[in-house]
């Protein structure tokens, strides 16, 4: 059959599609090695069979434990990065300075406790160059979207001012978000509850109307 026959181009497609499942596959295969023994003591051979392929299947899409790193990498920063683009929008960045941070801070734990391989990776104590550059990258842009946000809310403040307000609030969840991963359930509550206290007084003090502090 003519290679430029639809029916090939159907093939091609469909194996495409099959390919980039398997990376994916591959890629939850390795979250759940690493977030069970950390990245460091990761091998191909046992995300492989995590994964339920041969080591050589693994190698035609990753030859080594490095780029599966940097397929996890790509899949956290621009994830992380879509995720907020859709959420920090619309009618939530209106709302009331609780709710707002309620919202905000319910979804990162929830993201904390549902995907540990990513906090493992960019907050771990293991932490190399690489990731911590790709740690660095994806707050900064989160930073962003929380400073245009303010730029919403809070329109009468100068731009360097947002962001700093965005950055300080980012700092102080990722600061305190080892805390509640580290306690109890009824510990991890309280400490949650008051990580959104101070963040909301923060926020709602940092934002009023008025004379900006000096920077």
């Amino acid at each position: 059959m003519p290679e430029g026959h639809p029916a090939t181009g159907q093939r091609t497609v469909k194996r495409q599609a099959r390919g980039l499942k398997r990376m994916e596959e591959i890629l939850d295969a390795a979250e759940t090695v690493i977030a069970e023994i950390g990245y460091a003591d990761m091998t191909t051979n046992a995300v492989a069979e995590r994964a339920g392929m041969s080591p050589g299947s693994l190698y035609q899409f990753f030859r080594n434990k490095e780029e599966i790193l940097d397929g996890l990498l790509d899949r956290f920063t621009e994830g992380r990065g879509a995720h907020w683009e859709a959420r920090l929008t619309g009618d939530v960045i209106r709302m009331p300075v609780a709710d707002l941070i309620d919202q905000v801070v319910d979804e990162i734990v929830a993201y904390k406790a549902s995907r540990p391989a990513y906090w493992a990776l960019l907050h771990g104590s293991a932490t190399g160059d690489r990731l911590a550059a790709a740690s660095e990258r994806l707050h900064r842009g989160i930073a962003r979207r929380i400073a245009e946000v303010l730029a919403v809310r809070a329109p009468h403040l100068g731009e360097e001012r947002r962001l700093l307000v965005a950055t300080m609030m980012l700092a102080t969840i990722r600061a305190v978000l080892p805390l509640i991963a580290a306690g109890s359930p009824e510990r991890a509550a309280e400490l949650t509850a008051e990580l959104k206290a101070l963040l909301t007084g923060y926020l709602s003090t940092s934002t009023a109307p008025g004379p900006e502090p000096a920077t």
